[in-house]
């Protein structure tokens, strides 16, 4: 599972942050379904995130707490569809 690094713009500044395939169409995911830009989500995920964690952290973090609310019922990561072995 490699991992990629990716950029985005928060509040007028440019910013990486790296994470896995599946946390990447996780976090499209749950940005659609709020109706809301992935560059959006990502600064309300820097805004909340705690100031000792680093930003790709916070948003391994955010997608897992989404999947346990089950929030993610599409095959993303925490799928209710999923089997917990797969």
């Amino acid at each position: 599972m490699a991992v990629r690094k990716r950029s985005v713009t928060i509040r007028g500044h440019a910013t990486s942050y790296s994470v896995e395939d599946a946390f990447f169409e996780a976090l499209q995911k749950l940005a659609a379904d709020r109706k809301m830009s992935l560059a959006a989500l990502i600064t309300q995920i820097d805004e909340t995130r705690p100031r000792d964690a680093n930003l790709s952290s916070a948003i391994r973090m955010r997608v897992l707490e989404a999947a346990k609310r089950g929030e993610l019922t599409d095959g993303t990561i925490g799928s209710r569809t999923q089997s917990p072995h797969q």
